[in-house]
């Protein structure tokens, strides 16, 4: 539907709201508006095309019109030029003088007859020919006219999916630097889940720590350890068995397990 549709459906020139009808379609479909535009010059391109062709069909015409005419103009004035020379020949016959008067008297007539076809011809094939020219002009900036719009349409749509890309770029780096500082926020999923497995991890790292502590703090220290009798009276203390220390408690010891 080209953007003529919208008058020739009325029929009558577009008011003012038709007027604003089609800048609001271009403006909600521009490609689509800009083709329909294109194929309305299209649609005239070939009307004229037509037209064209048929004024180069009346111009040749009216030149073999007019080539016939000449061609039979040229063909009677030297015949009577012919007759004119055989009369001034015959001045000693008079009957076939007379003959010959007659002859070219009517061929004569003919030619004065003829005379004003000829030149209505002449100027039937050069109007014709004129508006062949104009014609052909027409069509020739018609046809440039197209051309050029194509190309500016072409242009245009390259030109719109460029932007298109870049917005979409754009969200997307937008997007991206959300995320980013989405990730970087305090309230952040990912920042609270951080901040839960460290504070596990310091959980546990001081409970180890406090177990470590503790187990120090039992451990005996060296001194209870290498001192024999220190160790035997913390060990009586625990209730332990004393552990026979010289060679006569060692051999008592297995005695008394013996018996």
């Amino acid at each position: 539907m080209g953007l003529s549709f919208f008058k020739n459906l009325l029929g009558v020139k577009a008011d003012q709201a038709v007027q604003n009808g089609i800048e609001l379609y271009v403006k909600w479909d521009p490609t689509g508006a800009s083709e329909a535009e294109l194929k309305t010059m299209e649609g005239k391109l070939d009307e004229l095309g037509l037209n064209v062709a048929k004024a180069r069909a009346r111009f040749t015409d009216a030149q073999k019109a007019l080539d016939t005419a000449n061609a039979l103009l040229h063909q009677r004035m030297t015949a009577a030029d012919s007759l004119q020379a055989q009369i001034e020949a015959a001045a000693a016959d008079p009957a076939r003088k007379a003959s010959l008067e007659r002859s070219l008297g009517t061929l004569v007539e003919l030619l004065e007859h003829m005379t004003p076809e000829v030149e209505q011809a002449k100027k039937d094939a050069a109007d014709a020919h004129d508006f062949l020219i104009q014609l052909e002009e027409a069509y020739e900036g018609l046809g440039q006219k197209l051309k050029s719009a194509r190309g500016d349409l072409e242009r245009a749509q390259r030109e719109m999916e460029r932007a298109r890309l870049a917005k979409e770029a754009a969200a997307e780096r937008a997007d991206i630097a959300k995320s980013a500082a989405g990730l970087s926020s305090n309230g952040s999923s990912v920042n609270i889940a951080l901040k839960a497995m460290h504070d596990a991890a310091e959980k546990d790292r001081q409970a180890a720590e406090a177990q470590n502590a503790k187990a120090a703090l039992l451990k005996p220290s060296s001194p209870e350890t290498d001192d024999p009798n220190i160790a035997a009276a913390l060990a009586a203390a625990e209730g332990k068995p004393t552990q026979p220390q010289s060679l006569s408690e060692r051999l008592a010891a297995l005695k008394k397990s013996a018996s």
